[in-house]
């Protein structure tokens, strides 16, 4: 099996670091430590971290392909930090540097199976589409480089098309998190563009703008084309779904929290719910549990970065909240003080998932977290008073 990755993140060693602001300490005559050739890839090309963090440097297997010489600032949207630069990488260049990469090994690779995991760079911040699509969205240049990106995806499956290889091959594609506020929310909204929809919040937030994402998954030998689905999937399901299509058994001690996804590939016919519930956190670490219609987060506001943020809630609200997500999608009013019920049940549903180190059945799992959270002194005394 060959494998390529791309963008994968940084680790400690050459051109890596653990923290930021020690570039001044890497030595970038060493191999890379923990990088993805240590991860059972076989071989890597990408960068070691996102776009807008330094050394901005290319990595080939476990090694930088050149030192940096300079240091390079941002300016405006396109915003990175500022920092060393080898004399081969410049920011514009690296989305398309990387496709074509992605799109050699894949030709390369035709006649053998192969997984390529190409996490993009954009519309990441730095935002800076290159000319060609420059103006071309109608909105700004965080719209032109959502472009680029399509076209970019586009790239790489007319790559899988010429090689012949588009009816056994699975293609997923995803965000991550929600839309960034480097965007100019504000600017995108005057033009009519919402970026989070009808839904609060955006990237980082604990709101549901912070986790609706795009998954799209092409696969005609497994799937049928313009299936869709409604059912609450998450992208720490893509491992377990995996393994169960190549027939590969998971540990215990692996993918705690992730449930096969071929059910609704294979076309949605549901009799229960595929997840029992979903988990997620804001930039703050504050959790939300999803069940069904309802969603409780562990935060009295965002835990991110839209209003109100951490320590600016205002005076006297409840410590957590609780949506009903089919009467109100988008988190206007919390009902915490109407259903205790529900608050009691998605709590220690919670609870249990993190004292047990998984959300799925199995052996319990080591948890390094906290296994306490001050909220819950506060359910605690509204059970007493009721």
């Amino acid at each position: 099996v060959a494998v390529m990755v791309v963008h994968l993140g940084r680790g400690g060693g050459a051109g890596g670091r653990e923290a930021e602001g020690d570039e001044a300490d890497v030595d970038f005559g060493k191999p890379i430590a923990n990088g993805p050739t240590t991860k059972g890839f076989d071989h890597f090309f990408g960068i070691p971290a996102s776009l807008d963090m330094p050394p901005y440097v290319y990595i080939e297997d476990d090694r930088p392909t050149a030192v940096p010489d300079h240091v390079t600032r941002d300016r405006g949207m396109a915003f990175w930090r500022e920092g060393p630069t080898a004399p081969d990488f410049v920011h514009e260049e690296v989305l398309l540097n990387l496709t074509e990469r992605a799109c050699q090994f894949i030709e390369a690779n035709k006649d053998d199976p192969f997984f390529v995991y190409f996490p993009l760079p954009a519309p990441h911040t730095p935002i800076i589409p290159t000319a060609e699509f420059q103006g071309k969205s109608g909105t700004n240049a965080y719209g032109d480089f959502c472009l680029q990106m399509d076209a970019t995806v586009g790239r790489v499956m007319q790559t899988l098309e010429s090689c012949g290889l588009t009816d056994n091959t699975i293609v997923i594609f995803a965000a991550d998190n929600g839309c960034s506020p480097r965007a100019d929310l504000t600017h995108l909204a005057a033009l009519g563009h919402l970026p989070s929809y009808h839904f609060r919040g955006h990237k980082a937030d604990i709101y549901e703008g912070g986790h609706r994402i795009p998954l799209l998954v092409r696969w005609p030998d497994g799937i049928k084309p313009g299936t869709t689905c409604d059912e609450t999937v998450c992208l720490v399901d893509l491992m377990a779904t995996v393994a169960e299509i190549l027939g590969v058994e998971l540990g215990d001690d692996s993918a705690e929290d992730s449930v096969s996804n071929v059910p609704v590939w294979s076309g949605c016919d549901l009799s229960s719910p595929l997840r029992e519930a979903t988990v997620h956190s804001s930039v703050n670490g504050s959790f939300s549990i999803r069940k069904g219609r309802w969603k409780l987060e562990m935060c009295p506001g965002s835990g991110g970065w839209s209003y109100p943020k951490p320590d600016d809630e205002p005076v006297g609200s409840p410590p957590i909240q609780l949506y009903d997500l089919n009467a109100d999608v988008s988190e206007q009013r919390n009902v915490v003080n109407d259903r205790p019920d529900i608050v009691d049940e998605l709590r220690d549903l919670l609870t249990s998932y993190v004292k047990n180190g998984r959300s799925t059945p199995g052996a319990a799992q080591p948890n390094t977290g906290p296994l306490h959270w001050p909220q819950l002194n506060w359910l605690n005394e509204q059970a007493l008073e009721s």
